[in-house]
């Protein structure tokens, strides 16, 4: 994906499920959120651990965040081996795009999204490229 689509689709992205959104401030997936937030983005928690995460309900899956959300993006925080259901769960919500956060590869995933029509970046911080695109 070139960076002007990548601009493109994060300028029409209003909200943005991040699975594995962690309340820890130490943790990545709570500054990137917290970032986003900042930036502008209405952001989903996914993380069935919690009830809520810098002021956002919590939800227990994808499916559930969707069914009180538009999802306009995925943002998976979640170690490799896990993400390749959450990929499933995330192209029956058909989002605008799928991110897979630093360290976090599945190419079958990637595949399998790619089949379905949805863009998809892994093993990248959605929060580095905002910065970097200049959104």
């Amino acid at each position: 994906m070139t960076p002007e689509a990548l601009r493109a689709l994060l300028r029409e992205t209003k909200t943005i499920a991040i699975v594995g959104l962690s309340p820890k401030p130490w943790r990545a997936s709570h500054q990137v959120a917290r970032y986003l937030q900042q930036a502008g983005y209405k952001i989903v928690p996914v993380n069935p651990e919690h009830d809520a995460v810098l002021g956002e309900p919590s939800h227990p899956s994808l499916a559930a965040a969707a069914a009180t959300h538009p999802i306009d993006l995925v943002d998976v925080f979640r170690r490799s081996e896990f993400a390749g259901p959450i990929v499933d769960d995330a192209i029956a919500l058909k989002p605008r795009l799928i991110w897979l956060q630093v360290g976090v590869v599945d190419e079958a995933a990637a595949t399998r999204a790619s089949a379905a029509g949805i863009p998809f970046v892994m093993d990248r911080c959605l929060m580095v490229d905002h910065q970097l695109l200049e959104v």
